[in-house]
């Protein structure tokens, strides 16, 4: 009789549809939730080639802009001789110390697109910058040295290649965005170019520019002999 109470007394075994039970509650809401995002998925591009009023997904773009503020006017005395186009791609990449870049990272190409302009500041003329002769046959101008504008980037045709991130780097850009992001890639755009058009003549050529209007202007309002001097140092 004891032997037969103590096995009658013994706790029972899970049975294995109660072990189980918990996993596929948890598995069912997973797959409910990955299924209605690709049903989602699949609308939105079953039905991106219908009108936009009867695309459920279909975006509109509106303008909130304000009014634009003019902040100032100020008058320009310069020629502009000359003028060059150029293309920079540049490539940042943020790393990690001790984070693989699969991981924590990011690598951004962009293509920058942009003009710098060369110009002659005539306001910079100093007192006895042009001498003239008695019978005003001869005429002599000292100019000073072009300087270079701003880089002027064209935002219609600069734009982000390709974009590299790790898996941390595109969890956060899905939750949020930051638009410093683009403005370094602009700046950084915008630094290259204005270094490139000081190295590539630009200034030299607006120098022999406007040495070569000054020139023709004056021979046609009866000088004869036009002398356009500028010094040596910018």
């Amino acid at each position: 009789m004891a032997r037969s109470e103590s096995r009658n007394d013994a706790p029972p075994k899970p049975s294995p549809e109660r072990t189980r039970a918990p996993r596929r509650g948890l598995l069912t809401p997973l797959v409910l939730i990955v299924a209605t995002i690709a049903l989602v998925l699949v609308a939105q591009q079953a039905l991106h080639g219908l009108p936009g009023w009867l695309n459920p997904f279909g975006t509109e773009t509106k303008d909130r802009s304000g009014p634009v503020l003019l902040k100032s006017i100020r008058d320009l005395h310069r020629y502009e001789a000359a003028s060059g186009s150029f293309q920079v791609i540049v490539d940042l990449e943020k790393d990690a110390k001790f984070l693989p870049g699969s991981l924590r990272g990011k690598r951004t190409l962009f293509v920058g697109n942009g003009t710098v302009d060369a110009y002659v500041d005539f306001s910079k003329l100093g007192s006895g910058a042009v001498k003239v002769n008695e019978d005003r046959t001869s005429a002599t101008i000292t100019l000073p040295r072009a300087q270079l504008e701003k880089t002027n980037l064209d935002p219609k045709t600069s734009y982000v290649y390709a974009t590299e991130r790790g898996l941390i780097d595109r969890f956060g850009d899905f939750f949020s965005s930051n638009p410093n992001n683009q403005q370094q890639l602009y700046v950084l755009a915008s630094q290259k170019i204005q270094t490139a058009a000081e190295q590539s003549g630009l200034k030299e050529r607006a120098d022999a520019n406007t040495k070569s209007m000054l020139e023709n202007m004056l021979k046609a309002l009866g000088f004869k002999t036009v002398t356009v001097q500028q010094p040596n140092t910018q």
